[in-house]
């Protein structure tokens, strides 16, 4: 393993410049740790608030991420406070946490890490802990001991697993303290801690170190797993399976709660998939207890009969889901003591030999953080496999680190879900305007919003824009042609495989033509049809079978116009298209409704800003319609409404974010206008 230490960026560094530039380092790579896992601590000499030299302990702050720490994302304690700990013979969780909350000098400091007291007890300056996966190779084996041995000559403390806490802090300090001459300490199943009296010296022992367990496992592999399963699956049809899949899959999982979720079809993952060995394998469970937490104890590895209709491989699909969840019961059942409320039982990880990885979970970061660790865990798994056989935790520690009160309580200090949590909006004409406000309305509510729009640049624009403000990896899109089948079909597969399937659906895209009908070119009346009526009907269409697939419902909306109860003079091609579209979304609420499916219509009128329907052009032309002056357009528009107020796309956005949540769930079929009050253009 590479050390990336520095000196020459280290220099005059404090002592928390270079803990918070370790930890970075540590952080960076993700053979050591990946999305918060592993910790760091230093202890310095400052004043407390009457002035005394008292030691302080400054460690990582819990829910906070070794690769982008500050500084301000360490908690300070008093170390002479915690120090004598480790002479008690006990000490419960809870306590643990409510005095380590009394230890902290700064009330405005996170959380420290639930392994505190380790940090604490070992007698070093500086101290380093992580999942590094070339040391979970060594320990999730049947010959650890041997191994270890053979690696580090007796020169490495070892402790067998147990649960973070309490005891764990006490058996290791209490076996450094004996034998200070050991170069770290592992924790079997878990990972390393190494010391220094700098950050420097503990970085490098610990890089040190990561590089002989990785040297050992290439320089000793006495075994490698044997290919079965083909990966050679035409291109085509696994694309053209997983279409298929996911859609039903997302359905099945969310039958409790609504999930996400993430496709993976990299070498890494199909290589695992090929392997004889793996449909084993993958059921021994994960490579460490931090890992546990995201991935469950054993994914659901499905064999399918690919040559099947859908129905064929809906029914096996639901039936081994079944199977995994009646299986997931059982273990609670004989591993609870009564007072844990049951998790969700369905599974985080699915694998499916020839088509790859699904990772699931309450959004995009959570499925990415599942799909990332189950990488480290296939490595750790091989490797382990290639000196030995890999082992786990038994079912018991599983259920343990599963239901872990200490985890337990982060989910109650999460902030309540957003309306569209676990949604997932695909939005079209979402470059600008109306469409591009939904999008940030929705995505600002929760949602996992997908933008599409016939100007890639533009689009594109737009997703940087949004991402800069709201969690990345809910936010995606590409360019998309209404009018175009292939097109379509190429957006909704990104949208799959990027989040699962469709909930909620912005039909938005359109055009607006004018002219008077007999002076109207065919081009320009088919052009207004092709998009204001077929783009729609092509989008919702697709939209249509995907939630029909998922069987969890859906909102459509589509965005219509004033013009469509109350047509414009000269404005006949978008006028008769856009009334098309309004009978499409009623036709759908009539076909849609018995899957819990819904198509309401929003009439907009005389959006100006940001969009791009209001050309010169058009401006010009409404304005010579009504016989203004085109500098007076805006103007008009607003004062012949009864409100006398201008309509923004945010307006749009509000009546969009109503009927997508679950505030319209008994609303379809329904015409709402966003117009300030035109009373010609009143629904009847």
């Amino acid at each position: 393993m590479e050390n990336l230490w520095s000196d020459s960026e280290a220099k005059g560094m404090n002592d928390l410049d270079s803990l918070v530039y370790m930890s970075r380092l540590i952080g960076a790579n993700t053979e050591l740790v990946v999305w918060g896992g592993g910790n760091t601590s230093i202890k310095v000499t400052e004043p407390d608030i009457a002035g005394n030299d008292i030691e302080v302990l400054k460690i990582k702050g819990s829910g906070s991420d070794l690769k982008t720490i500050r500084h301000n994302q360490f908690a300070h304690l008093r170390q002479a406070d915690i120090v004598p700990l480790i002479e008690r013979k006990d000490m419960t969780d809870e306590d643990m946490v409510d005095y380590l909350d009394k230890c902290m000098l700064d009330p405005k400091n996170p959380r420290p890490s639930v392994e505190t007291l380790l940090h604490a007890f070992l007698p070093f300056k500086c101290v380093a802990h992580s999942h590094a996966d070339a040391i979970v190779s060594l320990t999730n084996n049947v010959d650890q001991q041997k191994v270890l041995t053979d690696v580090y000559k007796g020169n490495m403390g070892l402790v067998e697993y147990i649960r973070p806490g309490f005891l764990l802090s006490k058996l290791v300090g209490e076996q450094v303290i004996q034998n200070p001459n050991l170069r770290g300490v592992i924790l079997a199943k878990h990972g390393l801690f190494t010391w220094g009296d700098t950050a420097k010296e503990a970085y490098d022992r610990h890089i040190d170190l990561v590089t002989e367990a990785e040297t050992y496992l290439k320089d000793h592999q006495i075994k490698t797993l044997t290919h079965g399963h083909t990966h050679d699956l035409d291109p085509d049809k696994q694309k053209s399976l997983v279409e298929i899949l996911t859609p039903m899959m997302r359905g099945l999982i969310s039958k409790t709660s609504k999930k996400v979720l993430k496709y993976d079809n990299s070498k890494e993952i199909m290589n695992f998939l090929s392997y004889q060995e793996s449909p084993e394998l993958s059921q021994i469970g994960p490579a460490t207890p931090d890992h546990l937490i995201h991935t469950k104890q054993k994914p659901l590895w499905v064999e399918l009969d690919k040559s099947g209709d859908s129905n064929a491989m809906y029914t096996s699909l639901k039936t081994q889901l079944d199977d995994y969840v009646i299986n997931y019961d059982k273990w609670y059942e004989q591993h609870t003591s009564g007072s844990d409320i049951k998790l969700d039982p369905f599974p985080r990880v699915i694998l499916i030999p020839q088509l790859g990885m699904w990772t699931t979970g309450k959004d995009a970061k959570a499925t990415t953080i599942t799909g990332d660790i189950y990488h480290h865990t296939i490595n750790v798994m091989t490797k382990s496999e290639g000196i030995s056989s890999f082992i786990s935790l038994s079912d018991q520690d599983a259920y343990d680190m599963e239901y872990w009160p200490l985890e337990q309580y982060k989910l109650t200090l999460a902030p309540p879900d957003k309306d569209l949590a676990s949604k997932v909006a695909l939005i079209t004409g979402a470059a600008n305007g109306i469409g591009k406000a939904i999008a940030a309305t929705l995505a600002t509510e929760g949602a996992h919003v997908f933008l599409t729009d016939i100007d890639e640049t533009k689009v594109q624009e737009v997703v940087e824009e949004l991402k800069d403000t709201i969690d990345p990896l809910r936010i995606s899109g590409c360019s998309m042609d209404v009018t175009n089948q292939q097109s379509i079909k190429e957006s909704y597969s990104q949208l799959i495989r990027q989040f699962g399937g469709i909930d909620i659906l912005v039909s938005n895209a359109g055009i607006a033509p004018d002219g008077a009908i007999d002076t109207l070119e065919l081009a320009d009346w088919q052009r207004s049809l092709d998009i204001n009526t077929t783009g729609h009907f092509l989008v919702a269409s697709h939209s249509l079978r995907i939630m029909k697939s998922q069987d969890t419902g859906g909102s459509m909306i589509f965005i219509g116009t004033k013009n469509i109860p109350a047509p414009g003079a000269e404005f006949g091609a978008y006028s008769v298209a856009k009334a098309a579209e309004g009978q499409l979304a009623r036709i759908i609420a009539l076909e849609g409704g018995e899957f819990g499916i819904r198509a309401n219509i929003i009439n907009p009128d005389a959006v100006f800003q940001g969009t791009n329907l209001w050309s010169d052009k058009i401006k010009e032309a409404r304005a010579s319609a009504h016989g203004i002056d085109v500098t007076k357009i805006e103007e008009f528009y607003q004062n012949r409404s009864l409100l006398k107020k201008p309509v923004f796309a945010e307006d749009v956005a509000e009546a969009a974010l109503f009927l997508a949540s679950d505030r319209s769930s008994k609303t379809t079929g329904a015409m709402i206008p966003v117009d300030s009050g035109v009373k010609e253009a009143f629904p009847r």
